[in-house]
């Protein structure tokens, strides 16, 4: 029988233990998780904030009865493990609830610690960041102790903007700043222009290289001078690797503290393995590392884990499309693809096209922005970004599907798009794309 060890207990750690007892009902599980809350809705919080999601109980998926009811696995919240020994296989864990520290043996270990929010250290009660289930109930509560009324949102991240929306449409006014005017960093940034539009159709405001330089109880003093007050301060202002704890260990970690795993999500320890947040790995299109910390990666990491423990060894993951997508009020911004960023490495091409996202003549048009990328070498795509109303999601998940299986831009003419006036076009925006890259 082995006994597993799974660190950390919300979308990678619930869902690999899941995972393992589905294919394995004789193993030991035990999951550790430092805080209080496992198995929540990370994505569902800023629309729960919003009132959008109506109640609490939604964004809750399992708790540790439950999950123990449903699957006999142990998960201990108020669990920190704060130090590993590879060499004799434990970990040391501090129990938060009564104040000692224990160890643990485990024939393997799973880490899914996760990333923590960065701050400010505004050292305010106003104060927040949005990570977890805690933090979620405490703006709630400020929210409706307070009565509310203004908030300043710092970042321009997914987080911030998800936020800025959702606490627009529950009635408080939200302020945006944002240290630079490199906003929506996964985004080509000419393509965010509908951001500010938005806004200012609201009129709300926001303001670009702009920090906080002290808050004193609700007044906020800025970088440019500007003094205003503020009901509220949410902090989006990115993450870091829950790793500390894994310095002790002979497990290796980047420059920047994550884990970078092999194919089987393995670290440079056999026994040992990584998924989430946590770890880097590698595109699946290209020949480039890859860090993409989001939902879709942790849960195919679980599944990609049990089947290696469970003795399917050909298993391996092909690797992350790093395909995203944010709604900001009324607009979809998403891509797929390598970063803005990454584009530096090769020698591409750009094709774009706008137009609507359906037949002209039938009600309710909009437009549609598409921009892709492909590799001058070899004609595949590396790249896609799109921006709309309505019909975003469609157009990137068909081009995660042809990026996912090697096709070149050229191919794009061949898409055959489910037809009919509300939907589509006769000749999609994705076909537009390949007939306009054949004079490229």
């Amino acid at each position: 029988m082995n006994k597993i060890v799974v660190v950390g207990a919300v979308a990678g750690g619930a869902t690999v233990a899941s995972q393992i007892r589905r294919l394995d009902q004789e193993s030991e599980i035990v999951v550790f998780e430092k805080d209080r809350d496992m198995s929540f809705a990370n994505c569902a919080l800023p629309y729960y904030l919003g009132n959008v999601v109506d109640a609490r109980d939604k964004v809750i998926e399992a708790t540790p009865e439950s999950f123990y009811d449903a699957k006999q696995i142990n998960v201990k919240p108020y669990h920190e493990v704060i130090s590993i020994d590879d060499m004799t296989n434990t970990v040391k864990v501090y129990d938060r609830v009564h104040d000692t520290t224990f160890e643990e043996t485990y024939d393997t270990l799973i880490l899914s610690p996760g990333c923590r929010a960065n701050t400010l250290n505004l050292d305010n009660s106003i104060a927040f960041t949005l990570r977890n289930m805690e933090d979620t109930d405490a703006i709630e509560t400020f929210i409706e102790k307070n009565q509310v009324k203004t908030a300043l949102v710092i970042g321009t991240g997914y987080i911030g903007l998800e936020i800025l929306d959702n606490l627009y449409e529950r009635g408080i006014a939200p302020t945006l700043i944002h240290r630079s005017e490199h906003i929506n960093k996964l985004m080509d940034q000419d393509m965010n222009q509908a951001i500010i539009d938005e806004m200012d159709q609201r009129n709300i405001s926001y303001r670009f290289n702009e920090q906080v330089t002290k808050v004193n109880g609700n007044e906020v003093h800025f970088e440019s001078g500007k003094v205003e007050r503020y009901d509220l301060i949410i902090e989006g202002v990115g993450v870091k690797p829950n790793s500390e704890f894994i310095k002790s260990s002979n497990i290796h970690l980047d420059d920047k503290g994550y884990v970078p795993v092999n194919a089987q999500f393995q670290t440079n320890i056999s026994n040992i393995y990584a998924l989430g947040d946590i770890i880097t790995s590698h595109y699946r299109h290209v020949d480039l590392p890859a860090h993409v910390p989001l939902a879709w990666g942790a849960h195919r990491g679980a599944s990609i884990i049990a089947e290696q423990l469970a003795g399917n060894k050909d298993i391996h993951f092909k690797g992350f499309l790093g395909a995203n997508i944010v709604k900001f009020f009324d607009y979809t911004f998403a891509s797929v693809g390598i970063s803005p960023q990454e584009l530096s490495n090769f020698d591409y091409e750009m094709v774009e096209s706008i137009q609507s996202t359906h037949a002209g003549y039938y009600p309710g048009n909009t437009k549609l922005h598409l921009r892709v990328y492909f590799d001058k070498s070899n004609r595949r795509i590396i790249r896609a970004a799109a921006v709309g109303k309505k019909g975003v999601d469609k157009r990137i998940d068909v081009l995660s599907m042809a990026m996912m299986n090697k096709l070149t831009i050229d191919e794009l003419v061949e898409f055959e798009v489910a037809y009919a006036p509300p939907y589509s076009s006769p000749k999609d925006i994705i076909n537009m794309i390949g007939y306009k890259a054949r004079n490229k």
